[in-house]
């Protein structure tokens, strides 16, 4: 007996992505066409290669699941990838948080010595910002996304958007240039 809810392997759906024309897909197309970019926006976005990887994987399960009824899977798993990596950003400020103590916790910070003379200049300015600054940025400047698509990844009107991205530049414009 087969599940009404649980998707059909194989099944094709109407796939919209930006700067494209719709087309039949399979999921197993979808995958393969987009997981590689979602993997490099993932790795902008957290810094982390392994942290990257699990983001692109849940979101394609949480696609595998919903795919019978996901008008564009691209944008949807797009969504997740951005919503993974900000829970991601939370959960581990939230151990920072709570590993070292108050007063341990300034001392600790004053040791650790400045980065800004090592190539990763941008990437731990980009680490600073705020996650929806930062995943606007990405969007806007490495996925080459539109005003329209980064809204919907971010889920916020387009006009925050371009607030977003003025905002999170001044922000790196204070940190990279002293």
């Amino acid at each position: 007996m087969h599940d009404a809810a649980a998707p059909v392997p194989g099944a094709r759906l109407q796939a919209v992505t930006p700067g494209e024309g719709g087309s039949s897909t399979t999921f197993v197309d979808c995958y393969l066409a987009h997981h590689d970019a979602l993997v490099r926006l993932a790795y902008v976005l957290t810094g982390s290669a392994d942290t990257a990887q699990d983001l692109v994987q849940d979101a394609f399960v949480g696609l595998h699941r919903r795919w019978g009824s996901v008008d564009q899977p691209v944008a949807y798993v797009r969504r997740s990838v951005v919503n993974g990596a900000t829970s991601h950003h939370r959960r581990t400020a939230r151990t920072r948080r709570n590993e070292v103590p108050g007063a341990d916790r300034e001392r600790l910070l004053e040791a650790v010595p400045s980065r800004a003379d090592q190539p990763d200049e941008l990437a731990d300015a980009l680490r600073s910002l705020p996650d929806r600054q930062r995943a606007a940025i990405v969007l806007r400047y490495y996925a080459d996304l539109p005003d329209a698509a980064i809204a919907d990844a971010l889920g916020c009107r387009v006009g925050t958007v371009a607030s977003l991205i003025h905002r999170g530049l001044a922000a790196l414009r204070e940190v990279i240039q002293p």
